[in-house]
């Protein structure tokens, strides 16, 4: 007779705990990569000036990344109460994805625009899902924390796509901040997870 094991609450908070701490850690590594790249190649752009081809594919590539740990992280998760705000959160980073495409063929003012409303948004889906997954996972304030930073971030840089000193050094800005509080959302949950295993 074969006996099945069913995997305590403990042990599968545990393992989820670990599979975002990594994801958490990817993205920390993809933000400064990005952050470099824009630094050393795009950080002189300002809102009236037109994308060069190296800042447009940064900026491209920023949301579709976005929509790339989500799926990661929906597949880590498995289905729960935050599909559909993973799935709303997907959508409007393709949307602004197409919207980037478009954008990049204007001004970095426009551009600019384009990622606010993004940062805006994904940074108020962010919010609930971090509010729900606070007591099935634990350790989200740093979520919480970015989420809401995310969204002034997104009203600031849709504000300053009119001015014609703004540039892309305040999106670099933006995602050095993002990487942060991914690191540090990573060490909170190891921290949970070595208390939880004691």
């Amino acid at each position: 007779m074969t006996q099945t094991t069913v995997p305590s609450r403990t042990t599968m908070t545990t393992t989820r705990s670990s599979g975002l701490r990594s994801l958490h850690l990817i993205r920390v590594a993809f933000s400064l990569i990005w952050v470099a790249l824009v630094g050393t190649t795009s950080a002189s752009l300002v809102s009236t000036d037109r994308p060069t081809a190296i800042a447009a594919v940064l900026l491209v590539v920023y949301p579709l990344w976005d929509v790339i740990a989500t799926l990661l992280e929906r597949r880590l998760a498995g289905p729960g109460s935050e599909d559909r705000a993973r799935t709303a959160n997907m959508a409007l980073g393709l949307a602004a994805t197409a919207g980037m495409i478009i954008a990049v063929f204007s001004t970095i003012g426009t551009t600019l625009l384009v990622f606010g409303v993004w940062a805006l948004l994904s940074g108020a889906i962010q919010l609930v899902v971090a509010i729900r997954r606070r007591h099935a996972v634990g350790a989200q304030w740093p979520m919480v924390i970015s989420g809401g930073l995310s969204v002034l971030a997104g009203i600031s840089f849709a504000a300053m796509s009119a001015s014609a000193t703004s540039g892309l050094s305040s999106v670099a800005g933006y995602s050095a901040f993002g990487a942060f509080w991914f690191l540090v959302s990573a060490v909170a949950l190891t921290i949970r997870s070595r208390r939880a295993m004691q």
